[in-house]
């Protein structure tokens, strides 16, 4: 096994951990989160009835308008504020954090200070 695919499967095995935990519910949401090299994605998701109640991302028109690069700290802060203002609009304002395997460290962290900037509580 070559350190790549160790890598991966370490980030597989702590999903795996961490979505056996974390389940979000009408009530609270789970805000799932999940990064590329390039990119960052956010969701709130109720698993009680499979759908997403709102998402956010660096592909989003409104990142998109700032004409920034989508893979650092202040990109992922604004992708946090963004899915948090969405989230209150639709009347969340608790949820379940889902990091996704990811340490919580890094642009994981800053979207999580993001989303609690735009008044969500986790």
């Amino acid at each position: 096994m070559n350190k790549n695919q160790a890598k991966r499967a370490g980030l597989q095995r702590r999903k795996r951990r961490v979505r056996a935990k974390v389940f979000g519910t009408a009530e609270r949401p789970r805000l799932s989160v999940h990064r590329t090299n390039a990119n960052i994605y956010a969701q709130v998701i109720d698993d009680q009835d499979s759908k997403t109640i709102c998402s956010a991302s660096t592909l989003s028109p409104e990142f998109k308008a700032l004409g920034k690069v989508g893979s650092n700290k202040e990109a992922a802060e604004f992708v946090g504020k963004l899915i948090g203002e969405r989230a209150v609009e639709k009347g969340v304002t608790e949820v379940t954090f889902d990091r996704g395997g990811f340490l919580y460290h890094g642009r994981i962290q800053a979207l999580a200070d993001g989303a609690r900037a735009a008044g969500l509580k986790f």
